[in-house]
Order: C-alpha cells, then sequence, then structure tokens
C-alpha cells in the first residue's frame, strides 16, 4: 500500500471518528416547560434551529414539575427545566436535586435575576419577572353591573360569587404566589380568613396558573387571579380583558431555569441555559404573547408588559417562601382550610 493510501486510510478514519463525536455532542435534550405553551413551543422550535440537537419537551405546571424532579432523584429523566415560578425552583435548589452551574451570561443580567441564582447557591437563575394581579372581562361585568375591582378586598363582594377562578396551589406555581403574598401583606392567620371568604366567589381551582384568565376572556369565568402578564396576553389577543395590580400591594414571581443534577445530557442542558439568557433569544418571548419582563439587561421589553415602578410591591420574600418546610406547612393549612370546602 502507497504511503498516499495511507494517509486517505488514516484521513477517512478520522473524518468517521469527528462525525462520531458530533452526532454524540448533538444528541437530545429532556425539557421540562412550566410556562404557557406557546412560549414553550416557540423556544423549542428557535433552539432546534440553532442547534442541532433533538428536544424532547414535556409542558407541566411549576408545581407539578417540582414534584416530578423530587420523585425522579434517584433516576433523573430530566436535563433542564425551564420556566415557572422561583419558589419551587428555589425548593428544587434547598433540597440539592438541582446542579451548581455559573453562566457565562450571569453578568449581562438584571440584579433580581443575579441575586435569584445566587440565593441558590447558582443551581437556579432568573429568566423573567412578573407581578401578580388579576385580569377580568369588561364586557362581562359591564353586562351584569359589575363593580371593577381595584383591591383585594373589592373580591369579596357577594356579587362575585362563582365569577373568580384562581388555580390550585398544590399544582400552580402562580396560585403558590397568590398564597404566600397574601399571607406576606395580610399575616397568615387574616389571610386565610381572606382566602376563606374568597372560596365563595371561586367557581373553579384549575390546575394551571394562567387558566383563569383564559376563562374568563372566553366568559366563563368573570375574573382570573393570575400573573397579570398572563392576563395581558389575553388582551393582546383581542379579548376584553383589562389587568389589575391590587391596591393594597402584591407579590411577584422570578421566573426561573434550573439544570437538573444527574442530567443525563449535561452539556445540551448547559447549551440551552446559555442560550435562553442571550438577548436575542428572551426579546423574542413577545412574538409568542409573552409579555413578562427579561432577565437579561440587553433584551428587548415588551411594550405591554407590566412595569414594576408602576406597581405597588411588596417586599416578596423569596427565601422563606421557596423553603421546602414552608411550602409544605402553607399547602396543608389550605388543603385544611381551603381545599376541604372548595366548591
Amino acid at each position: 500500500m502507497t504511503s498516499k493510501s495511507i494517509a486517505t486510510l488514516i484521513a477517512a478514519a478520522a473524518g468517521s471518528l469527528m462525525a462520531a463525536s458530533a452526532a454524540e455532542a448533538a444528541g437530545e435534550l429532556n425539557l421540562i416547560c412550566s410556562a404557557d405553551v406557546v412560549i414553550c413551543e416557540q423556544m423549542l422550535g428557535d433552539f432546534e434551529k440553532a442547534h442541532d440537537v433533538k428536544v424532547n419537551m414535556v409542558r407541566l405546571s411549576s408545581g407539578e414539575t417540582y414534584a416530578k424532579v423530587r420523585a425522579e432523584a434517584r433516576n433523573p429523566k430530566t436535563d433542564i427545566w425551564w420556566g415557572g415560578t422561583g419558589d419551587p425552583h428555589l425548593q428544587a435548589a434547598s433540597e440539592n436535586l438541582t446542579l451548581e452551574y455559573k453562566s457565562p451570561m450571569l453578568d449581562q443580567l438584571n440584579s433580581w435575576a443575579v441575586k435569584q441564582a445566587e440565593s441558590a447557591g447558582h443551581r437556579t437563575v432568573g429568566i423573567y419577572a412578573g407581578a401578580l394581579g388579576w385580569g377580568y372581562n369588561t364586557e362581562l361585568f359591564a353586562k351584569k353591573g359589575l363593580k371593577d375591582p381595584a383591591c383585594w378586598a373589592d373580591l369579596l363582594a357577594p356579587e362575585l360569587k362563582g365569577e373568580i377562578q384562581i388555580a390550585n396551589p398544590n399544582s400552580s406555581g402562580t396560585a403558590y404566589t397568590a398564597l404566600a403574598s397574601l399571607v406576606q401583606i395580610m399575616g397568615e392567620d387574616k389571610a386565610f380568613e381572606y382566602l376563606k371568604s374568597l372560596n365563595a366567589n371561586v367557581s373553579q381551582y384549575t390546575k394551571s396558573g394562567s387558566a383563569p384568565v383564559k376563562a374568563a376572556a372566553r366568559g366563563e369565568a368573570g375574573l382570573g387571579i393570575v400573573f397579570m402578564h398572563d392576563a395581558v396576553a389575553q388582551t393582546a389577543e383581542g379579548f376584553p380583558v383589562k389587568s389589575v395590580a391590587p391596591c393594597e400591594g402584591t407579590g411577584y414571581e422570578i421566573g426561573s431555569m434550573s439544570i437538573i443534577k444527574g442530567a443525563r445530557n449535561l452539556d445540551n442542558a448547559k447549551l440551552w441555559y446559555d442560550w435562553a439568557l442571550k438577548p436575542e433569544v428572551q426579546s423574542r418571548m413577545k412574538d409568542a404573547k409573552s409579555f413578562q419582563l427579561p432577565s437579561n439587561k440587553s433584551a428587548e421589553i415588551p411594550k405591554e408588559a407590566p412595569r414594576f415602578e408602576d406597581i405597588k410591591l411588596i417586599d416578596y420574600d423569596f427565601k422563606t417562601y421557596g423553603d421546602p418546610a414552608k411550602r409544605k406547612a402553607l399547602l396543608e393549612r389550605w388543603d385544611r382550610e381551603i381545599g376541604a370546602i372548595a366548591n
């Protein structure tokens, strides 16, 4: 065999090895998305266009995801968890269910997103933020002669009986944020007294956090207690929905992202993590009618996004209410005092 033939064989073998390595590096990514399904699908499509990686996505609420990640701790089937309220991400971090990772994108993020990461030992990071409030159907309210609700207290009006929907805090991060916010605004005992009174006006405790305002948009309910950006999204779709930030003050979420400890596709999980923090990626969220405040300082803020400076925000205690013991105690009390009498 000539030296030229040997060189050709060596080159071919090297090329085959490189191709095999590239295929292995591309691989797959197992993703749980806890945001609205429209932004989940847009993120998946954009990522697959930019990378030679097959994304296997499941859409679950943040409470459901936390439970799944916890149940699968010894044999993780998920690589990365994107979206959903920060409290369950912090709970997962405190239980060592997620992986410490400092993205090279950290220095481009707003301080609230970095603080979220630091409080969790860099086992999660903030990707967007949004204030809690509600959206109500203005046409339905006008038709029924109902008073426009501006404050938490207004939601207890007897004429709103059967007109309100809110999610179940066991499955929904949105509803858990509402529960924790009311406890911080009113004190725990008074908050539960409020929730018992509110129950008389609640027609349904939904599984998903955004479902209540979607029902209000369709006229199936008068009002949904949700994150304000979810109400704004219904307005942007052309529904007669008005969003409200309650006058007494309100809590907010820091939507988060975490890599699952024991991820089988760790390199691809880190690839998604860094990609999802880029300004051009976060600027695209508005195209899926997601109107949260992005965590990257250079990302475009949607003009429709409710601004924190226009809202009376409480100093939401993420550390306390992201603690698994505190969450467990509040949810058990909710089950005993509210869930047990729920309509």
